[in-house]
């Protein structure tokens, strides 16, 4: 199929309104699409169903799930498309960048005097505009190709559209992979970059929680961290440690119930950190800082390519694999505006006029498609 067909099937099935998601993995130039036959709501009960998962940040309710089953799956080769970026600049509301920094500053006297390490605040920025989004879309691939880009929608909860750079967790078979993701700097065309002792530390922190986590898990073994590395997400940097590990299949749900929500979207202590972000944020973070992906989908691959002489079907193997994103850099798609969430991590050190500023620069992420 190509792209152009691709799209209008799926535009078809927006008018219609029915759900849909549509997405490219990191790196991948696939881009698939599950389309659901009506508007019910399924949800994940014991993480050993089939399909694409979109979770919320609150961990008490249930993950949704369009179930592969059910859905008709299509996909496309990536369209090279050439992208206008926005030039305007989005006004925020009267009074949100002191409302902000007075959140900020309120967190931080929290963090003095409950001996918290970090507590990860968010907001959203409101844009009012008409929307596209396919064109949206289009962008948001072109952009950035080192995340994994979606457009998931249902008639029961919205369209909902981003540009992840995190990996919340990866199988293949018995083998796991995950990240800790933490820091934030400007990316100036170059990722050769220092970092300051309170993103060093941050990063440490948000690596040690979820490395604790896994270890606790009876069935995960041979755990190994790897070295702390600059990763780009579109116009910031972060540092990532990559982290993997053996685990047992059926031990799946536990591990992803272990590590949602993260330190990075969330803070350590980490009951502590929820309980203050439910309290005090004074808004719904909805699917903000959840997960979204594939969940135990079938891959094709070729064992051996350069044997090319040989019939491909006999060189195919098939793995079961689950792919997992925390949902960052993301945006909620509305007829006459979009509301883009972003959020940073607050220490007993951050100085809230730079944290709002980082919040600006993550926002830009979003409104270069628009």
């Amino acid at each position: 199929m190509d792209f152009y067909s691709f799209q209008d099937q799926i535009k078809q099935h927006l008018q219609q309104q029915l759900p849909f998601v549509m997405y490219r993995q990191p790196h991948e130039n696939e881009v698939k699409a599950q389309l659901q036959p009506n508007n019910t709501l399924e949800y994940v009960n014991d993480f050993q169903e089939k399909g694409f998962v979109f979770a919320p940040f609150n961990a008490s309710k249930k993950p949704i799930l369009f179930s592969h089953a059910s859905a008709e799956a299509i996909s496309c080769s990536q369209e090279s498309v050439e992208v206008a970026l926005a030039t305007s600049t989005y006004l925020e509301k009267r009074g949100e960048q002191e409302r902000y920094e007075e959140l900020v500053q309120k967190t931080i006297k929290a963090i003095q005097q409950t001996g918290i390490d970090k507590i990860v605040v968010s907001r959203k920025k409101e844009i009012i505009k008409e929307t596209d989004v396919f064109t949206y879309f289009k962008n948001l691939l072109s952009l950035y190709p080192e995340a994994m880009v979606y457009c998931w929608y249902h008639p029961k909860v919205g369209l909902w559209m981003g540009a992840t750079p995190e990996t919340l967790v990866k199988t293949e078979g018995k083998r796991l992979k995950s990240m800790a993701l933490a820091g934030t700097q400007v990316y100036q065309d170059t990722t050769k970059v220092s970092w300051g002792e309170k993103e060093k530390e941050e990063q440490a922190m948000v690596t040690r929680a979820i490395v604790d986590g896994l270890s606790s898990i009876k069935a995960v073994s041979n755990l190994q961290v790897g070295e702390p590395s600059t990763a780009r997400a579109g116009s910031v940097l972060h540092l990532r440690t990559n982290i993997t590990a053996n685990f047992e299949l059926e031990s799946l749900g536990k591990i992803i119930k272990e590590l949602h929500p993260t330190p990075a979207v969330c803070g350590l202590p980490y009951e502590l950190a929820y309980d203050y972000i439910l309290k005090e944020e004074n808004y719904d973070r909805s699917f903000y800082t959840g997960y979204l992906g594939e969940l135990n989908m079938q891959h094709q691959k070729n064992r051996n390519p350069r044997r090319r002489n040989v019939e491909n079907s006999a060189y195919l193997s098939v793995s079961t694999q689950t792919n997992l994103y925390v949902n960052l850099r993301c945006m909620q798609v509305f007829k006459d505006r979009v509301e883009i969430y972003v959020g940073g991590g607050i220490t007993k050190d951050s100085i809230p006029q730079a944290e709002w500023e980082e919040t600006q620069r993550k926002a830009e992420t979003m409104q270069k498609v628009l």
